[in-house]
């Protein structure tokens, strides 16, 4: 392992088309001392061809059948001994000073997360918002990948990503973290763009419905949660 404590996560399936872009701005990276792991669920279309040529990243590529995006994350996370990762998207770009300035940051203070501004539909989203119960996991964070770097101890106490929310295992996260006391570090810089046409994007109703059954676990009011959900379903008909 290079002597670090930054991880880049990325979890792939058939990202051929996608990959070139995120490994050229990690490859721009002006602080290139970081580990990336890509979990891949063993792809078939030249997704492995095109990280066996990679030459010049710290790269571990764990190819392997898995249950979806958030087994890949708890896979890579198990498998590194670094105390810090940040998750990518195979389809998101990291800009070139994100992990220095994230790097600065673990030095400069006693983190367990560092929350840094994204890019996502060319607007610069905020690393605060107010009232979990109304914006969930974006009280604590801008954003899981890209935008978040997050100290691994924090999986000791709130678990690992959970197999029972395929689509929101970061939500469940993020919340139990955040409403726990975790030590977030709000950051000025822009880490990155974030890719919203993952499957949170594609499965309108299905997110939605994720961020229900998450904000009635962490606590929150049935009630007013089940209003929420019903006006979300309203503004986004279109989309589902």
């Amino acid at each position: 392992m290079v002597d670090n404590n930054i991880l880049i996560i990325t979890a792939t399936y058939n990202a051929a088309e996608y990959l070139p872009r995120l490994v050229d701005s990690l490859l721009a990276q002006t602080d290139k001392n970081f580990e990336w792991i890509v979990a891949d669920g063993n792809s078939t279309d030249g997704t492995k061809e095109i990280l066996e040529n990679i030459t010049d990243l710290n790269l571990i590529v764990d190819s392997a059948p898995d249950f979806g995006i958030y087994d890949a994350l708890n896979r890579a996370i198990s498998r590194s001994n670094n105390d810090y990762y940040l998750v990518l998207g195979a389809d998101d770009i990291l800009y070139p000073d994100a992990v220095s300035s994230f790097r600065k940051l673990i030095k400069s203070t006693n983190a367990d997360m560092i929350t840094a501004r994204v890019c996502a539909d060319n607007i610069i989203q905020s690393t605060r918002r107010e009232w979990p119960w109304l914006y969930g996991q974006f009280s604590y964070v801008s954003c899981h990948a890209v935008g978040t770097l997050i100290n691994k101890h924090l999986h000791e106490q709130y678990g690992m990503y959970s197999a029972k929310f395929p689509i929101a295992a970061d939500q469940l996260f993020l919340l139990k973290a955040g409403d726990g006391g975790a030590n977030i570090v709000r950051a000025d810089f822009v880490a990155g763009e974030f890719a919203t046409d993952g499957v949170s994007g594609s499965d309108v109703l299905g997110a939605l419905t994720e961020g229900l059954r998450v904000q009635i676990l962490t606590g929150r009011n049935r009630f007013v949660q089940l209003i929420i959900f019903f006006l979300r379903v309203i503004k986004n008909y279109r989309k589902i």
